[in-house]
């Protein structure tokens, strides 16, 4: 991991039906089948870089994790990257971090996480903050169509907590989003569509919209679906459309029972949120490619900072929801 002073010296110089129902897998390269896919793009190689939940004022090595994601972007060269939420909030001082992330030499995407509104922002601030175009909207590239929502939409009353939720407006554009393409698409989230305690909170009404499409398409249209929020590492598939859960690329939330004090006096007075934290020693994030009739999401290891879940006696968790310092490979044959 770079230190302190290349950042500093950076910035002063200057992103079958129903296998079993749900198939899934954590921890490990999993190998499900699509049925469908256009055969000009069986050859063609389409890569793209991910990173989520970096959590600028959350974490005190921020700008280092998203410099080390930049660096080996620059000599990857994808087609493009794209972060998948919880970034940075939009303050003044926050601009160098954004000076990194757009020393990117290609194309760049956001997604829209609750936690970048944090602090009384709106999504609108956020968005121009970064310079994203819309709360919501989708590209092509290389013959593949790629969907960005926001899962940000104000829940139906009664409701507390960050909102998680994906509006009527919302939904009307993504379904005629899907019936104006015919390429098979990749969909990309902050919110899981798939995790249920945590996820969009209308995910059901979300995933329908996608498997009809498919339906109606006659062929696998919706590939999978990719998301952050979670600070995990997983894999499913729901009726034919893979759901992906990235993992932070700098900790694992574990609340106020659970507090551990893992840096200086002078980080955790500064930094007040990491001792609710598990921290990741090194960055995570990965590189997707879709290449010979397979997708595939480039793993990427590192260590806990500090006692790790069995050390804290933290409750086990959720097959869906592993707490590990991972991303695994994920092969997906299409």
């Amino acid at each position: 991991m770079e230190d302190n002073t290349k950042v500093s010296s950076f910035i002063s110089n200057m992103d079958r039906r129903k296998f079993i129902k749900r198939t899934s897998m954590a921890g490990m390269a999993l190998t499900l089948p699509i049925d469908v896919f256009p055969s000009n793009l069986k050859s063609e190689t389409i890569q793209f870089g991910l990173i989520a939940d970096v959590h600028k004022d959350v974490m005190h090595d921020a700008d280092e994790r998203l410099l080390s994601f930049i660096t080996a972007a620059n000599k990857k060269k994808p087609d493009f990257i794209l972060q998948l939420g919880d970034f940075c909030r939009p303050y003044d001082y926050n601009k160098s971090f954004m000076d990194i992330w757009n020393s990117f030499e290609g194309v760049k995407h956001h997604v829209l996480g609750n936690h970048d509104m944090d602090g009384g922002f709106t999504r609108d601030q956020a968005r121009s903050f970064w310079n994203m175009p819309k709360n919501y909207y989708s590209f092509d590239k290389k013959g593949i169509h790629f969907i960005i929502l926001d899962g940000n939409d104000p829940n139906p009353e009664p409701w507390s907590g960050y909102n998680r939720y994906i509006g009527k407006e919302q939904q009307e554009w993504l379904k005629n989003d899907l019936e104006q393409t015919n390429k098979p698409t990749i969909i990309f989230s902050h919110q899981s569509l798939e995790l249920e305690y945590d996820g969009v909170a209308n995910m059901g009404e979300i995933r329908s919209i996608l498997e009809n499409a498919n339906k109606t398409a006659g062929f696998q249209k919706v590939l999978c679906c990719i998301n952050g929020h979670t600070h995990t590492d997983f894999m499913t598939k729901i009726d034919g459309i893979y759901y992906v859960q990235i993992n932070s690329a700098s900790y694992r939330w574990v609340g106020g029972d659970h507090k551990v004090v893992r840096y200086s006096k002078e980080i955790d007075k500064k930094y007040e949120w990491i001792k609710y934290t598990i921290p990741y020693k090194d960055p995570l994030y990965t590189f997707v490619k879709i290449k010979n009739s397979k997708i595939i999401i480039e793993p990427r290891k590192s260590e806990f900072v500090g006692p790790g879940p069995e050390e804290m006696n933290l409750p086990k968790s959720l097959p869906n929801d592993p707490i590990v310092p991972t991303i695994s490979k994920f092969v997906m044959k299409i």
